[in-house]
This record gives C-alpha cells, structure tokens and sequence, in this order.
C-alpha cells in the first residue's frame, strides 16, 4: 500500500496531472506524469512528495477484478516512487486488458511508460 503522503486524492490534482503533464501509453495503461510540480495546498518552500493515483473504470471488469487491479497498481508503484522527481504527480489509468493481465505484464507496461515519460521520450 502507498503511504498517506504518497497518495492523489483531490480531483484538481488528478486533473492536473493529466492536463498539464506528459502521457506515456501501453497496452495495458495509461501514465501521466507532472514532474517536480509545487503543490499549492501546502504551505512553505518544502518540496512536496511524489504522489500517485490510480483510474480504474468499470470497462477493466467487475469489482473485484478492479480492486486487484488497483492492489497491484498501487504495489507496483510504491516501488518506483523513489525514481520519479519529488513533487510529481503521477496518474496511472488501467485500460480494459488489464484485468487480465498479470502482475509480470502490468509491472513489464509501468516500467517501459515510466521509463519513456523519465527519458525525454515522445508522447
């Protein structure tokens, strides 16, 4: 599980990121990512932590299927925080082939889309 201070909660923040930041998309997601952004909710010059959120539609599959989808999602991604810019927002959206995929298939498209977002690469 992502830790409280790692996690988008607010809708202007998931809208941000995925208005104003970079997209990477795979076969199975969708990451957007705002690097280094200051967040204007907290007070200070403090560099504010790398947060992540998850978008997982019914088109995924049932309920259950979608919170499995969004256990590993969120697993997957407390691993990587530490490689992302701190003060970055980072929306992950699963597409409908996610809710068959494995964690190997969902971790082989998280890497690749980070790794392009990271690396400079073309939307």
């Amino acid at each position: 599980m992502l830790p409280t201070e790692n996690r988008l909660r607010r809708r202007e923040d998931f809208a941000t990121a995925v208005r104003r930041g970079r997209r990477a998309g795979r076969p199975l997601l969708v990451v957007h990512l705002r690097s280094g952004t200051t967040d204007p909710h907290v007070p200070g010059e403090s560099v504010p932590p790398t947060r992540a959120g998850f978008v997982v539609s019914k088109a995924v599959g049932v309920a259950v299927i979608r919170n499995k989808v969004k256990r590993r999602l969120r697993h997957l991604m407390r691993e990587r925080l530490a490689l992302l810019p701190p003060g970055s927002l980072v929306v992950v959206r699963a597409l409908p082939g996610a809710g068959d995929a494995d964690h190997a298939q969902l971790a082989r498209d998280l890497d690749v889309a980070l790794e392009r977002l990271l690396g400079g690469g073309a939307r």
